[in-house]
């Protein structure tokens, strides 16, 4: 394993954070797979799933079975970490700007196109190879002028030359879920098996682009320019796993999340068989595998009011159309109004408190028809 510490640029006078990626195996057949942790950094159950990774991936390189290079970022926001307000933790907007950290990564088609209009031909390998060397350069070209800003600047040059790249996150109270760009929904059905997830939800475009989709959205949209005749694969298979609530830190489901991952890796060929290799037998449940489904079919259920939130619905239950999920008591006026589900499908998340404010989205619900448009996930 080989440590590298990233300074970021100091945020004030006599202060200096780092960024901590540790490489397994070698990059030298071009294989890559990348696993960040925590870009929330007040999501704390993917750090302890990176650390049982980590432990994991040492043992599997030393037996010699790792193909190409795996990244992990075993906690990928060091300034969110820091950032504590009246002792809650406010790991998830940048304090200075109000910016979500899992936002406003650099979307590099359009500069990418008139670059690589000489240089792609018929081969798609190497196509592959000007696409990523084009993106790895236009990034090194990009000024930082922030800390938050060199952080994410650092995070998507470590992921953008990658064959596969996992954002570890959770929600708040939540059961196993996926998110991944439409084009990659059949290859993340896999994964989503492997996990045990609930719901799998696809979009090629969410809005605000976000890390995982900034890194593999460019494939399928320099894929619809190009055409045939120069043809761009899917070279980047991306996902943000959301591994249930931010409560459930614990040492039993961190191992079987581990496990999981390391699987898809060597599903995936990232790692190699070996009779040394300290995985149980590669299989994939035949039963309980879930579809995709758009994220413009998820339906965020808002409360209309101030109030004392109740739900009648938990994560992982299916709800009818029509269904009242929960209630707010709004205790000045004694008015209950009754929360209710225009659309059938599965309660994914709900938020973790149980007093709302007007506006409030309390929970999340996945259907199969997509309904919306425009910025599809939440703030």
């Amino acid at each position: 394993m080989r440590t590298v510490l990233h300074a970021l640029q100091p945020a004030s006078a006599g202060t200096q954070r780092q960024l901590r990626s540790l490489h397994f195996g070698a990059a030298q057949n071009g294989r890559k797979a990348y696993v960040q942790a925590s870009l929330h950094a007040d999501e704390v159950p993917p750090m302890l799933v990176a650390q049982h990774l980590r432990v994991a991936l040492a043992e599997i390189e030393q037996a010699g079975l790792i193909d190409g290079e795996i990244v992990l970022v075993p906690m990928a926001n060091p300034i969110g970490l820091s950032q504590e307000l009246q002792g809650a933790p406010c790991g998830r907007f940048d304090l200075r700007t109000g910016i979500n950290f899992n936002r406003n990564y650099q979307h590099l088609t359009a500069t990418l196109i008139p670059q690589l209009e000489p240089l792609l031909g018929s081969d798609a390998v190497q196509n592959t190879l000007h696409i990523r060397r084009a993106a790895l350069a236009l990034l090194a070209a990009q000024a930082a002028l922030t800390e938050t800003d060199q952080l994410k600047l650092r995070l998507q040059t470590l992921a953008t030359d990658a064959d596969l790249v996992l954002d570890l996150h959770c929600d708040t109270q939540a059961v196993m879920h996926v998110y991944t760009g439409t084009p990659l929904a059949e290859a993340a059905r896999p994964l989503g098996a492997l996990l045990g997830a609930q719901a799998l939800l696809v979009s090629e475009e969410s809005g605000d682009d976000p890390f995982d989709e900034t890194v593999s959205r460019i494939w399928w949209e320099l894929a619809a320019h190009f055409g045939p005749d120069r043809p761009v694969p899917l070279a980047c298979f991306a996902a943000t796993v959301e591994l249930r609530g931010e409560l459930q830190v614990d040492e039993r489901l961190a191992h079987q999340d581990a496990t999981a991952l390391l699987q898809f890796l060597r599903l995936r060929g990232h790692i190699a068989e070996g009779p040394a290799l300290n995985l149980p037998a590669l299989t994939l449940p035949s039963a309980g595998m879930c579809e995709a489904t758009p994220l413009e079919g998820v339906e965020p259920i808002v409360a209309p009011h101030n109030g004392v939130l109740i739900f009648f619905k938990a994560p992982g239950d299916e709800v009818a159309e029509g269904e009242k999920v929960a209630e707010v008591l709004d205790p000045l006026s004694d008015l209950r109004t009754p929360l209710i589900a225009s659309r059938g499908g599965r309660m994914f998340a709900r938020v973790s408190r149980r007093y709302a404010t007007a506006g409030m989205r309390v929970c999340k619900v996945a259907g199969a028809q997509a309904f919306r448009s425009g910025k599809l996930l939440s703030l």
